[in-house]
């Protein structure tokens, strides 16, 4: 997991100094962080909604 992360950090930090503005970053950190935030809430979202079925059971 660190390695991703040390990967993703200097793959940011070489956008954010060709960056044209401070739009231009704001969007790279937006975009770079996303992906990551999609799969936990799909992974909680399939937790909470099995966490739901198996206790009605």
């Amino acid at each position: 997991m660190n390695l991703i992360w040390l990967i993703q950090q200097s793959n940011i930090e070489k956008k954010m100094e060709e960056a044209p503005d401070s739009a231009y970053e704001i969007g790279v950190v937006i975009g770079s962080y996303l992906p990551f935030v999609a799969l936990a809430a799909i992974a909680y979202a399939i937790f909470y909604y099995t966490k739901k079925n198996k206790g009605s059971e």
